[in-house]
């Protein structure tokens, strides 16, 4: 398979700080970089596919521990800043 030509932009995203080093953890893990590894989840979740095997899913629970990110899929778009 030949490996497609892109174009990258930095983004400003701002992300829950718990979630991020769980990401930042699971990036090392996977030996990618942070980009490559939120690029992936994001492809996969298009085509309605799963990104992660089962022990992969194993090391992020371990992160999730680690980092005490205790957020699931049901959290999802009902977050709200601290400051609010």
């Amino acid at each position: 398979m030949s490996r497609k030509l892109v174009e990258r932009t930095q983004t400003g995203v701002r992300l829950e700080k718990s979630l991020l080093k769980v990401l930042k953890g699971l990036a090392e893990y996977c030996d990618l970089s942070l980009g490559d590894l939120l690029e992936g989840i994001v492809l996969h979740g298009f085509e309605g596919k799963a990104p992660f095997s089962s022990e992969t899913q194993a090391a992020i629970a371990d992160l999730k521990k680690i980092y005490h990110c205790d957020l699931s899929a049901a959290d999802s778009h009902q977050l709200r800043e601290a400051n609010e």
